[in-house]
């Protein structure tokens, strides 16, 4: 079995935050890709109304997980949940409990393989 943990996490733009979320959006994907080794695939999708945003993010295992959680705690926390409002946040692959525990403030839910591959 994989080691990857990935997750899709939905949410909504904060009223009166829209000229906001592009500048933090670019500054944390910069520092992602500069910082984070073990993240394997960090991308943003927003409709053209720009009212919700979508992450899709993938980490090589649990410590790549949480190299990334304490960077965006110690970064960019505090802006991005000023930003946005969690709707929806489905994790999937094989969270630890250290994983798990960080990410119940998201109201994370979580979702085992059960069959498939990846390459």
């Amino acid at each position: 079995m994989s080691d990857v943990i990935e997750w899709v996490l939905e949410m909504r733009v904060q009223d009166g935050q829209a000229d906001s979320v592009q500048p933090l959006l670019d500054e944390m994907v910069g520092a992602t890709q500069a910082d984070e080794p073990g993240a394997l695939h960090y991308e943003y999708f927003m409709p053209e109304d720009r009212s919700t945003c979508t992450v899709l993010e993938r980490y090589s295992d649990n410590a790549a997980v949480m190299a990334h959680l304490g960077n965006f705690g110690a970064k960019f926390a505090d802006r991005f949940l000023t930003a946005f409002a969690p709707i929806r946040f489905t994790v999937y692959g094989p969270a630890n409990d250290e994983v798990r525990a960080a990410l119940v403030g998201f109201g994370a839910t979580h979702q085992e393989r059960v069959a498939g591959f990846h390459r």
